[in-house]
């Protein structure tokens, strides 16, 4: 029965002929190898003095654009939260697309912020896979926050109502997550 499963083959090294089975030994132990830090080169330095630095192609999702999206995102939610409390102050109407753009630009500035805080303290070039998990798991969350937002604009009333309703004294009618 298991002599069906085994077959041999000859390999010859150097000066020897050895037989070997076409099994492998099973293990149960994983392999860790690849969730190490990578370690720097020495001294932190790559190549020589006298070579020549190598200049990164621009991005426009990394470095100074990356800190341009960041302050429009920051500079558009001034207006995009004034209008929405300005509404709410004076008892008049609630835009709801006023309130989709605060909530969008609100998920978007904060995901810009926590991918800055990843790229400074968990960098690629150390971190290898810690950082691209970091990364994916960042992106999960956004998607799952824009959903939220979806959720919240079309099943209640949107954020601002939201947070309208808990500041009143009656919380018979506040549903957070479409508890009718």
């Amino acid at each position: 029965m298991f002599k069906a499963s085994f077959h041999s083959s000859v390999l010859k090294s150097s000066s020897t002929i050895r037989l070997t089975t076409g099994l492998r030994g099973i293990s149960l132990k994983p392999d860790f190898n690849k969730l190490k830090l990578i370690p720097p080169p020495p001294g932190g330095v790559n190549g020589t003095v006298n070579d020549k630095l190598k200049t990164p192609n621009p991005d426009f999702f990394h470095g100074s654009y990356h800190w341009d999206y960041e302050r429009i995102t920051a500079i558009s939610l001034i207006p995009l939260t004034m209008i929405p409390l300005y509404a709410a102050l004076s008892n008049g109407t609630m835009y709801p697309m006023v309130d989709a753009s605060l909530c969008s630009v609100l998920l978007i500035h904060a995901q810009l912020g926590f991918t800055s805080c990843i790229i400074d303290y968990i960098p690629k070039r150390k971190f290898g896979v810690w950082h691209t998990l970091a990364m994916s798991t960042l992106y999960l969350g956004s998607a799952l926050g824009l959903y939220g937002v979806y959720e919240l604009e079309t099943s209640n009333n949107g954020l601002v109502d939201l947070i309208s309703k808990l500041w009143k004294d009656d919380e018979s009618n506040v549903y957070v997550f479409g508890g009718r």
